[in-house]
């Protein structure tokens, strides 16, 4: 099963997201599949550096696009039922919710490198921008070598 659009969920919010929710609409819609593989990145408690949050930004529209586009490529190498990407913006404090990728899949192998892969590509090819903010000022975070190399390892 490839699945469709309708079996994808894209979200970029300013709010937080109930893991509970989307963990329940990913198996909710799709009872023909046997795993279920979810991942939460959160914001890393920062009590032993300079930086006090975080700021995301990114292009609506251009944003959820690229992320459709990734969907497609994890659903074009593995057999996916449902997926679930949403994706937070905006001022996060340590502990907070940054991403959420769900998938779906008949065996457990495809499920988890599916979201392997979805984050991966996520990390290098979504538009989103973050800004670390301290009491000396702001500083735009540049991608990292590390996120670049992992994506590479699915070329």
């Amino acid at each position: 099963m490839l699945g469709s659009e309708a079996d994808s969920r894209v979200l970029v919010d300013t709010k937080d997201f109930d893991i509970a929710e989307l963990h329940g609409w990913l198996k909710a819609n799709d009872g023909a599949h046997g795993a279920l593989v979810t991942f939460t990145g959160m914001v890393r408690d920062l009590t032993d550096s300079a930086i006090e949050r975080l700021y995301l930004e990114h292009y609506p529209g251009m944003t959820e696009k690229a992320l459709h586009n990734i969907i497609a490529q994890a659903r074009s190498r593995w057999s996916l039922g449902c997926v679930a990407v949403y994706h937070r913006v905006g001022a996060l404090e340590a502990g907070d919710n940054i991403v959420f990728v769900g998938v779906s899949s008949a065996h457990r192998k495809e499920a988890f490198d599916a979201a392997q892969f979805l984050m991966d590509y996520l990390k290098r090819d979504a538009p989103f921008w973050k800004k670390e903010v301290s009491a000396e000022g702001e500083n735009w975070v540049a991608q990292k070598e590390s996120d670049m190399e992992a994506a590479e390892r699915w070329d």
